[in-house]
Order: structure tokens, then sequence, then C-alpha cells
């Protein structure tokens, strides 16, 4: 009787342990300004945007949203005089060192949307980190939709969505 006692209390330590160990990884990690593009009825796939900063590195390797089947990390860049998206199965995040997900670059592409995101609304959002061991670690967002991105003028709205405008177009 006295070991089964013993083994549940060492596996109860055990679990606590690990649970601790999961939320201090992603206590370093931190997640500003983040929010999501508005979408429309019929929209397939929009873009999560913010700014990531891992005190200890990390890599963010993906999330999960219940408003889109899928989410992965994307990225925008020029090819010759036409911009190409390529999904990037992680995204390295240096010690120390924010890293931006913006229109046009990297960013979080929420596809298969299940229902068309209004402004002003907000969505939880999973993202989805490994550290160095590769231990995995998720971070819990509720994100803000918006047309563009928070403290953004009418003319950077533009801008974005000019940059951003094949979303609804990627093909797997």
């Amino acid at each position: 009787m006295k070991l089964n006692v013993l083994i549940t209390a060492a596996l109860a330590a055990l679990s606590a342990l690990c649970v601790a160990g999961t939320s201090a990884h992603a206590q370093t990690i931190e997640v500003k300004d983040a929010w999501i593009r508005t979408s429309v009825q019929g929209q397939k796939g929009t873009g999560a945007f913010m700014k990531i900063t891992a005190k200890e590195g990390a890599k963010l390797v993906g999330g999960s949203t219940p408003v889109a089947g899928v989410a992965e990390v994307h990225e925008m860049k020029m090819d010759g005089d036409v911009m190409r998206m390529r999904a990037v199965p992680v995204l390295d995040l240096p010690a120390g060192k924010t890293v931006e997900l913006k229109p046009g670059g990297y960013h979080l592409m929420l596809m298969d949307l299940k229902q068309p995101l209004a402004k002003d609304s907000t969505v939880p959002l999973t993202l989805v980190f490994k550290n160095a061991k590769g231990v995995e670690s998720k971070v819990e967002l509720k994100v803000p939709v918006s047309a563009v991105a928070p403290g953004a003028g009418a003319a950077a709205g533009k801008a974005a969505d000019k940059a951003h405008s094949g979303h609804g177009e990627h093909k797997h």
C-alpha cells in the first residue's frame, strides 16, 4: 500500500514538473501587437501578424484556431518581379531578438476559414513553439480582427492590402 502511495506521489510530482517546465518555456516567449486581417464571405484564407520575442531562442512551428482548418507559418518574398508565398516548416526566433510577422513577410496563414472574420471581433489563436531541446510549448491568445495593423493609418492599410492580396488564392 505504501509503495502505491509513493509511486502515485512520484508520478504526481513528475507530472507537475513537466507542466511547470512547459509553462516556464511558454513564459519565455512574448507575443505583442497580434492581429488578424478581416475576411469576407467566401474568402478561404487570411493572415495573422504579430511581434514575437523568445528570451532563450525557439522556433515557431505552427498554430491552430477554431475559425480555420489550417494554420501554417508562411513567407512572402520577391522572386524577381513576382511576390511569392510559401509555407515554411519552422520560423527561427533567435534569443532576445524580436521577429515580426507582417503583411508582405513572414506570417501565420489561416486557411480553410470556417466563417468570415469581422472587424473588431476577436479570435482564439494557439501558437506552437519548440525550444532548442525540441520541447514543445503553446501560447494561447485572443487576437483582434482588423483591416489594418493596430495603430496603422489608412495609407498603411492600403499598402498592406496590396502586399497581402494573394492570400485568397493560395493553393496547396
